[in-house]
Formats: C-alpha cells, sequence, structure tokens
C-alpha cells in the first residue's frame, strides 16, 4: 500500500490543516498570497528569479515523487506553471483584482493519492515607477506614474511621501488617478509639488508606491539650485537631428513567439564618434546596437528603441525613426574583444553631429539642463583615463543624467549574455578584464546600456557603461570599459560587421566644460551601519576587543578603541581603532581575526564620547604605493580565487571603506551562494566585498518585482508579430 503523501510549503504562509482528498492521505499546505512578480515567494531558482516552491513528502517524512497539476487561474493569463520540482511561477499579468490557482500533486507511485494547496495572485508593477529619480526645484512639480501587470479590474496604486527632516518638509502629493482598461495595463498618476524652501546642499526625499505586498519608489532630489530634471525626457521620440544620451537600440531586438511579440529590448545611444575620414558613427553597447551579436550588418537603428514604442519597430506603426544602420561591432563570442561595444553610420540630418548629449550642458532658464557636446579638447577625442574616486557624470536613457564616483579600477568580472530579451536563452558568460567600476545611488538602471560615462569635472569621456545592478545594500554597482580601450578595440579588432582593422575613431565633442551633476548620494556606508549584527558576531568582536585594547597608545597615535561595524563586509563586526587625525599610525587590519575600523578624530571627541562610529567623510586619493601593493594582491590572490570559486564573478582594485587611508580588493560575490568564509586581507590587503546579483544585461535590475540585472529593459507589450521592414531599402539616405 502505498504511504500517505504530506504537501509542504517551503517558509512562506501559514500551514493548514486541509480535509483528505482521500481516506489514505494527509495534507499541510503553506498557503499564502503572492504577486505576478513572485513577491511574496519562498525560493530562488538555481538560474535566478523568484519561485514558489513546494515540497512533497510521505507521511513519514521521505520524500515523494510527484507529478504537479495547475488549475484556475487567470481567464486569459492563465494558471502559471510549475516545474518537477515544485517550483510555481505565477502569470505575468492579470485580468481580474485577485485569482485563485489550485496546484495538485500527484504521487507517482500511486496516482489515485493526491495533495492540494491554493495560492492566491495579485497584480504586481510592471516596472519601477516612471520615472525612477528626477530632480525638482523648490516648489516644483512633477507627475509620476505606475503600471500593474494587470488588463482590466479595478485594483489602485497607492502612493505616499516619505517623512523627512528637510527644512521646508518633504513635499505632497496630489490626488490619484487610475485607468482601467482591458485591453490596456493599469495606470495611475500622481504630481508630486516639492516643498518651498529645501536644504542648502540639497537633499534627497522618495515618493512610495505600493499596491499588495509589492513597493516601488521614485527618489527625488531638492536641488537648491532650482534644477529640474525628468529622466522621461530620454525615452521619448526626439526631434531630427537627435541630442545622444536618449532611448535607442535595433529595430529588430525583439522576441517573437508565434504569431506575437512577447518582450523587446532596447538601451541608451550613448555618444559619436568619427573616423579617420570623417565618418561619423553613433556609439552604444553590443547588447544594444547588434543584439548580442546576433544583429546583421545594416540593421535599422531606431530613436526611440522598441521598449518605449510598444514594441512596434520602425515599417510597421509609428514612434520610431531609423536614424542610424549598424556598421560593426565587437563580437562577444571572440576571446579577443575586451568590450561591448557596437557602431552604427548615422543617417542625413538625424543625429547631431556636434555630438550633443542630452541634460550634458548647463541650466537653462526654465531651470532643465540644455544639451552639449562631451569636451574633447584635452585628449583630442581620445577620452580620459578614470581614476580612483574620480567623480563621473552619465546620460542614459532610464535615470538621466545622474552622477557617481569610480570606486574600483583594474576590474575583472564575468558578465551573463543572452539571446533574447526574456533572459530564457542564455548565450555566453563573457570575462571582461581591466574594467572601471562605478557606483552612487540611482547612478543606473536597465536601458542606461550604452551611455557615456564622463568625467563630471570636464565632461571628457572616460567609459563606455555596459553593465550594472544593486548590491545588497541598495547602492547600484555600475561596470564600464575605459574610454581609450573601447576606441582601440573598434580600430585593431576589426569588427562583425565588415569594418577592417586600423581604422582610427574619435570621439566627437567640444571644449571641456563642467557637467551640473544630479547626485543622489552613496549609502554604502550608511546601510552598512544599519544592518545589524548577530549574537555570534556581537560575541567575537567583543573578545577581539581585549587583544585591541593593547594598541591604544595616544603618543603613537592611537586614542582608543571600541565595538563597531564593518562596512567593507556588511553584516561583520568590527573593532573601530581612533587615531589622531593629525597623524598617520601603522593600524594592523584586523585584530583576533576581526577588522579594524580606523577613524581619524580628537582625544577630546574621544573622551566624551562624540567621535564618530564610521568613516562618512568624502573619499580621497591614494598613494601609488597603496595602489600597487593592492593590484598585486589582485592578481595574484584574488584572481585565483575568482578562478576557482563561481560564486566570484568580479575582483578589482578600490578603497577600503573601514580605512580610506588604505586600499582594498573589491570582491564582487554572488549572493545566491556566498562562500561562508570570506578572508578579512589577500596577501596584507585588505578586502572589500560587494555582495549582488550576478551582472547580466537584458532584463531590469532594480525592477519592483524580483531582481534582474542587465541594462536593455524588455516590454510587458504583447502585439501581432510585426513585418520587418529591409533596413537597407527602409533607411534614409547616408
Amino acid at each position: 500500500m502505498a504511504l500517505p503523501l504530506v504537501l509542504v510549503g517551503c517558509g512562506a504562509g501559514s500551514a493548514r490543516m486541509m480535509q483528505p482528498t482521500s481516506t489514505a492521505l494527509m495534507l499541510a499546505g503553506g498557503e499564502t498570497s503572492i504577486d505576478t512578480n513572485c513577491t511574496g515567494c519562498n525560493a530562488t531558482r538555481a538560474s535566478g528569479g523568484a519561485v514558489y516552491r513546494i515540497t512533497t513528502m510521505q507521511a513519514d517524512g521521505a520524500p515523494a515523487d510527484a507529478t504537479w497539476m495547475l488549475s484556475g487561474g487567470d481567464a486569459k493569463a492563465g494558471a502559471g506553471s510549475i516545474n518537477s520540482a515544485g517550483e510555481y511561477t505565477p502569470p505575468g499579468f492579470l485580468t481580474a483584482d485577485r485569482v485563485e490557482v489550485t496546484l495538485t500533486a500527484q504521487l507517482k507511485a500511486d496516482p489515485s493519492i493526491t495533495a492540494t494547496t491554493h495560492l492566491s495572485i495579485t497584480p504586481g508593477f510592471l516596472e519601477p515607477l516612471a520615472p525612477e529619480n528626477a530632480a525638482v526645484a523648490p516648489g516644483g512639480t512633477i507627475t509620476l506614474s505606475g503600471r500593474l501587470a494587470q488588463a482590466g479590474g479595478n485594483t489602485a496604486i497607492h502612493f505616499a511621501v516619505a517623512a523627512g527632516a528637510h527644512e521646508g518638509g518633504a513635499g505632497t502629493l496630489g490626488p490619484v488617478e487610475c485607468t482601467h482598461a482591458r485591453d490596456t495595463f493599469t495606470t495611475c498618476t500622481v504630481t508630486y509639488t516639492a516643498p518651498a524652501t529645501v536644504d542648502a546642499a540639497g537633499s534627497v526625499t522618495y515618493v512610495e508606491a505600493r499596491t499588495g505586498a509589492a513597493k516601488t519608489e521614485t527618489a527625488i532630489l531638492l536641488s537648491a539650485a532650482g534644477v529640474m530634471s525628468n529622466p522621461a525626457r530620454h525615452r521619448e521620440a526626439l526631434s531630427w537631428p537627435v541630442a545622444l544620451g536618449g532611448s535607442g537600440g535595433n529595430n529588430g531586438d525583439l522576441d517573437a513567439h508565434g504569431s506575437t511579440v512577447a518582450d523587446c529590448c532596447g538601451g541608451t545611444l550613448g555618444a559619436l564618434i568619427a573616423d579617420s575620414n570623417g565618418h561619423q558613427y553613433l556609439l552604444s553597447n553590443n547588447h544594444v546596437l547588434a543584439r548580442s551579436d546576433h544583429a546583421a550588418a545594416g540593421d535599422a537603428v531606431v530613436q526611440p528603441g522598441l521598449i518605449d514604442n510598444n514594441c512596434t519597430p520602425y515599417g510597421d506603426g509609428p514612434g520610431a525613426s531609423p536614424v542610424a544602420s549598424l556598421s560593426a561591432w565587437l563580437p562577444l563570442k571572440s576571446a579577443q574583444t575586451n568590450a561591448d561595444a557596437a557602431i552604427a553610420l548615422i543617417g542625413t540630418r538625424t543625429v547631431d553631429q556636434s555630438g550633443a548629449i542630452l541634460e550634458l550642458g548647463s541650466k537653462q532658464a526654465d531651470g532643465t539642463l540644455g544639451a552639449a557636446a562631451p569636451g574633447v579638447s584635452s585628449t583630442d577625442g581620445k577620452g580620459e583615463t578614470g581614476k580612483l574616486t574620480m567623480k563621473v557624470a552619465k546620460s542614459g536613457r532610464t535615470t538621466g543624467l545622474t552622477c557617481g564616483a569610480i570606486t574600483a579600477v583594474d576590474v575583472d568580472v564575468n558578465v551573463d549574455y543572452f539571446a533574447d530579451c526574456a533572459e530564457t536563452r542564455p548565450y555566453l558568460t563573457k570575462l571582461f578584464t581591466h574594467q572601471i567600476a562605478l557606483s552612487g545611488d540611482r547612478f543606473s538602471d536597465a536601458g542606461d546600456s550604452g551611455a557615456l560615462v564622463v568625467d563630471a569635472a570636464n565632461a571628457e569621456p572616460v567609459g563606455l557603461f555596459f553593465a550594472g545592478g544593486v548590491d545588497a545594500s541598495g547602492v547600484v554597482q555600475a561596470m564600464a570599459t575605459p574610454a581609450p580601450e573601447v576606441l582601440n578595440e573598434l580600430s585593431a579588432q576589426g569588427s562583425s560587421g565588415g569594418a577592417g582593422a586600423g581604422t582610427s575613431y574619435s570621439f566627437v565633442g567640444g571644449a571641456d566644460h563642467a557637467v551640473s551633476c544630479l547626485s543622489y548620494g552613496d549609502s554604502a556606508v550608511t546601510a552598512a551601519q544599519r544592518e545589524p549584527l548577530s549574537t555570534v558576531e556581537m560575541a567575537r568582536a567583543a573578545q577581539a576587543l581585549f587583544a585591541a585594547r593593547l594598541l591604544v597608545n595616544p603618543g603613537q597615535g592611537i586614542l582608543g578603541v571600541a565595538l563597531g561595524k564593518s562596512s567593507d563586509r556588511v553584516g561583520e563586526a568590527a573593532i573601530v581603532v581612533y587615531v589622531d587625525e593629525t597623524m598617520t599610525p601603522s593600524v594592523p587590519a584586523q585584530v583576533g581575526g576581526v577588522r579594524t575600523m580606523v577613524i581619524p578624530t580628537t582625544e577630546p571627541a574621544v573622551v566624551a564620547g562624540t567621535a564618530p562610529v564610521a568613516n562618512t567623510a568624502a573619499m580621497t586619493g591614494l598613494t601609488g604605493a597603496a595602489l600597487s601593493r593592492a593590484s598585486q594582491a589582485k592578481q595574484q590572490a584574488a584572481r585565483q580565487w575568482m578562478q576557482e570559486n563561481p560564486a566570484i564573478f568580479g575582483v578589482g582594485v578600490g578603497q577600503s571603506l573601514d580605512n580610506p587611508r588604505e586600499a582594498a580588493v573589491v570582491i564582487y560575490a554572488d549572493r545566491s551562494r556566498l562562500p561562508k568564509d570570506l578572508p578579512e586581507t589577500m596577501d596584507g590587503v585588505r578586502t572589500r566585498y560587494i555582495v549582488m546579483d550576478r551582472l547580466h544585461v537584458t532584463r531590469s535590475y532594480m525592477t519592483a518585482g524580483p531582481a534582474h540585472k542587465c541594462m536593455a529593459k524588455p516590454s510587458e507589450a504583447v502585439a501581432p508579430l510585426p513585418s520587418l521592414p529591409d533596413p537597407l531599402l527602409k533607411l534614409p539616405l547616408f
């Protein structure tokens, strides 16, 4: 006789005993509510992405092999899907406010024995609140919009301004207006009004949007300088000749399933370059213009990208216009290439031939930022070498103009590529070397791929942005290929599109000029200091504190020690070592196996207990000797560790947050399989860990639903399969 079957939900919802479906069957189900983004789900599949996992077992606890069946769900979108491991994925959208899905497990050894549980599905957000970030002048207004994965129904979005201690308050919201229809996704809008007065240095507040358990938000930079910046402009169809820094992409960058288009992608038309013969080309990423090696020479490059035109290609409907023809790209599959780059020959009068980039210029009379060309006068158009801690800016399709800083150099990083927008067809994982890493709150998001990164002080090109993600502390971590390397690669490698090797390229631009930086801050240190310590960590640090007291020697510049939290490794304890701010005493990187955090201060502050508990001052430059030592440690120890440990997908050279006077080996670790033992030092050099999802470049990573890490963003639109035009016939004359 077959044993009874027990159904158990893993870690979410409350277990509930239900009436057995047969006299031999016992049921314990974890019934709960999730949304279309799997908010509320309890597991992550091996390939990434949230799922609701249900485990089947017999009454004695032994695993049970079962067949799964689904019923119920949405009238149009269906019930979702479930695999043989019991991992359930909800439908992508709903036509109602809530649907019920019945999940039935049938014991393979005895099909007459079944176990049933139920899930309630609600609509989630289709994408982050739009815009995701904006700068608003005192008393200024901006309209925010949220979309739900619901066509029909009456679900609404609830908006709220986060409380803040700003001089004039956090601002106010107008009434919420929602549009419900059976043939379009639900959209709700609200108008935000900034306070009449703001802090002199500017500040950031947040407007939150909620539906059910799902939440997304917009960061509002309250600009004391009176700047008004709405990134939504970067997604619009621009008047010819178009400025750069806006939405664009390959005219065929879409996923076709039978007679429908299920997804499409887009990115940023980043910059203008010219060859030695004076021909001008758009510069962006391979995965934006050349569909990750899957395009053909002559493909039309359109503005805006398909993602911002309801997945409708040029030639199949209005909206998108061809502005260039794909000319060349660095093949990702080649071991000889070290950049994600492609170029497209511009059409007649289609692109601003000065190389102007949206919002790279000065403030206009209405508070908006004008377009301006990057600076090229210092480097003759060959690009500038980025330095650690350099303040940089970029202008991209999704987050508009934002500023951040270079936080690591000489970065080796693995990036995953897919052959489709929906990331169902893995293409390859490519190792890039000698890249630069950038970080900052709201610095970038999906769709910013291909944006030109410039030195904020003079607008000289520094890098080509191609991948990024959000770390466990909520800070954006981004990767860019050094600008001179991009030009050299295009010249030296030739291309898959037919351009020969040896062609010389330069950035098109004008005189160097400062950029009106819009910075939303960098919360790496504050987020690390908010993270609670486990009991084990606190005990470990308390034990090390006894040994640390032996370091105290005011005559040598060490004023005192205390318990604290590491900013280089979030969640780990640290021994705070207070040093005389006028001296540079030598402090070990660890004491008793616990990291040290070195904080310059004064003896009266230590005695009074008013000394800071973390390093929050702006980062300054490091000596060449410190960087050289860290670079050697990275090359010898960290790179080998990266090769041996699949959880480590990037290593570089940066600055320690625990002791900014010292360099650190910066290590990018996959949060889904984080090793237990992470060394505090490598060859005597401090380590800094950035824990996040692996980098890949198709879907959004700052999303309202499951976290994805890519640069080109897919649409949710479902449309008839277009008949793609022949780009060579339908492009304007060149």
